[in-house]
């Protein structure tokens, strides 16, 4: 498995797939999709899909595959290697999502929850085998099949990170926020403006609450909020038509209507010409 296009840039998303055997093309084909990394505060979400003949789904289970959680880093090492070994009728693909695609998701207005990250991952990495010819006709999601070498991917990429902020460390532990190693690397690599290098998911609330602790403190000023304080009138206000009021004199015109939060979430203006 070659992760060298993710190595290189850590911080954008990266498909790693095998070569999809030719019985894969012909005959009826059980398809996994599993996770691996999906609670750590540090590195990236692997998501994966594994292919075979359904006449071959039995010699796959025979090879030992189980649920990557329940394996050791020695287990899936052998185990891939097993796949590795019958690439004849065995196939895989996956998607490494990187810490900042994460962070960035779920800051967008509005907010991509890391539930929608993982939909689209599963579906497009599905959408990606069949459009390359895969005769897809069972799938299964997060049960009995291949799953356990999307761990081997994120372990292989959380031991070749490279650091382009120029951090230097050799252990940050499982990247889970109750490791001690991991809560040490996360104390010790922050900057106390720019927050954490690219292996961080800044959106963890651990993450969050370290910045919050040691960053230098930022307001953010809300667009509605300042539009409150602004009561300097328009320009165009001394040239609108005026409201006759019920005893026929003049009044006021309306309030204009509070814009639709699908407009404020985005940050979108009205723009008028003239």
């Amino acid at each position: 498995m070659d992760l060298a296009t993710y190595s290189d840039k850590n911080w954008v998303n990266t498909f790693v797939d095998s070569t999809i055997p030719d019985i894969c093309k012909e005959e009826p084909c059980v398809l996994g999709v599993d996770e691996a990394g999906r609670g750590p505060v540090l590195g990236p979400m692997v998501y994966g899909i594994c292919f075979c003949p359904v006449s071959k789904h039995e010699d796959l289970k025979a090879a030992g595959v189980a649920d990557s959680k329940t394996l050791s880093e020695e287990q899936r090492e052998k185990i891939f290697s097993i796949m590795h070994e019958n690439s004849d009728y065995i196939g895989w693909s996956l998607e490494v999502i990187s810490p900042l695609n994460i962070s960035n998701s779920m800051y967008k207005r509005p907010k991509v929850s890391l539930n929608e990250v993982s939909h689209n991952a599963a579906i497009g990495l599905i959408k990606r085998a069949i459009a390359a010819g895969v005769k897809v006709s069972e799938v299964y999601v997060d049960t009995v099949g291949p799953p356990e070498k999307y761990q081997v991917a994120r372990d292989r990429a959380l031991k070749k990170w490279e650091f382009p902020e120029g951090t230097e460390v050799d252990n940050w532990g499982s990247g889970y926020p109750g490791d001690a190693v991991t809560k040490n690397f996360l104390m010790n690599s922050i900057d106390r403006v720019f927050g954490f290098p690219g292996i961080v998911r800044f959106s963890w609330s651990t993450a969050e609450k370290i910045i919050d602790e040691k960053c230098v403190p930022v307001t953010w000023n809300d667009e509605d909020e300042e539009d409150e304080k602004d009561k300097t009138p328009s320009v165009l206000q001394f040239f609108a038509r005026k409201h006759k009021s019920s005893d026929g004199g003049s009044a006021a015109p309306p309030p204009p209507k509070k814009r639709h939060h699908f407009f404020t979430e985005r940050c979108l203006k009205s723009v008028e010409s003239f």
